[in-house]
């Protein structure tokens, strides 16, 4: 039988987007909880810096609002909204055998959250919770890595050495033992992509003829980049989300006489090649489990208690701090 402990009124303090570039920490009081539910006490969330940083400026387009809701946004765009989904903590109450877990959620930034036990999953041995705010980052590249199907020992380019950027390196030469080459105009970024174990170039020593070109930089100069680095009749994969911004793309250039396909990719959706077995939960657990290697407690850059969270979102979304990857967010009771 599940366990539910005696349910005194709790408080909660959660971060809400409040006007486009305003946040601010709000208390709420946690419903009872029903039946299938846990209670869990939050030790880390993270900030996901390119979606979040659209969120907190009000750049998801009207046409996108449904769309790119989070599983457990409160509110609706373009504000006030409760958004996040990179979220790590205890289980309090619930079912007795999740009861002491620590598990992770795509839940908001917020101090303790009640869920349906099914939507948590409890971290594999040799993952600490610290690194698991890395997770949802994680299931994006490997969804990329899905959608574009490297052919084993081919050679890679990476555009764009964030956090989904390195980790899709990460990936590529472990999984598919792919030649992989980051390309960011931050020579800073060099020791991070040979840690993943790529080459770094700035974008004018850049090799290019890469038979996959995976763009993560979200601007339209590293989409040149992209596109000038693919070989002939390569895939140029676009995991930048620009919300409502423009983009140009220079089309005009060898993009038809190279015969190249721009591909999106999107985690929203099991990518299809897998999607008749995997299910999103699936996915996830595998993420989870890619984890173990402390080498990527280096994409954690920085870290601040959730109370500064609203000045972290407007500092990250200002595009201050450039050296700064996963921006991790630590509670305490």
């Amino acid at each position: 039988m599940p366990f539910i402990a005696d349910q005194p009124t709790l408080a909660a303090q959660a971060c809400w987007i409040v006007a486009p570039g305003q946040a601010e920490i709000r208390t709420e009081t946690l419903p009872p909880m029903a039946d299938g539910e846990v209670r869990v006490r939050t030790l880390h969330s993270a900030v996901s810096r390119g979606t979040e940083g659209l969120v907190f400026r009000g750049e998801v387009p009207a046409s996108e609002w449904q769309r790119m809701r989070a599983p457990f946004q409160a509110g609706d765009f373009p504000s006030p909204v409760k958004y996040g989904y990179v979220n790590v903590g205890v289980v309090e109450a619930g079912p007795a055998e999740l009861i002491g877990r620590t598990v992770f959620c795509l839940y908001p930034h917020q101090t303790r959250y009640q869920v349906n036990a099914e939507a948590v999953l409890p971290l594999p041995e040799g993952v600490p919770p610290a690194r698991a705010v890395l997770a949802a980052q994680m299931e994006t590249a490997i969804n990329a890595l899905w959608d574009a199907a490297p052919v084993p020992g081919s050679r890679v380019c990476v555009v764009g050495g964030g956090v989904i950027g390195l980790l899709v390196a990460w990936l590529a030469t472990r999984e598919h033992g792919c030649q992989v080459e980051v390309v960011d105009t931050q020579a800073s970024r060099a020791g991070l992509a040979e840690a993943m174990g790529a080459v770094f170039r700035l974008p004018d020593q850049a090799s290019g003829n890469a038979g996959l070109v995976v763009h993560t930089s979200a601007t339209s100069a590293g989409l040149a980049t992209a596109l000038r680095l693919a070989a002939f009749e390569a895939t140029v994969l676009e995991l930048s989300w620009y919300g409502s911004r423009d983009v140009s793309v220079p089309l005009g250039e060898a993009f038809h006489s190279q015969r190249l396909t721009l591909k999106s990719s999107q985690v929203g959706h099991v990518a299809a090649v897998k999607r008749g077995d995997w299910t999103h939960r699936r996915r996830l657990a595998l993420a989870l489990s890619l984890l173990t290697d402390p080498v990527l407690d280096r994409l954690i850059t920085d870290t601040a208690p959730f109370h500064q969270l609203p000045v972290v979102l407007e500092r990250l979304a200002g595009h201050e701090s450039p050296g700064t990857l996963c921006h991790r967010i630590d509670y305490t009771d």
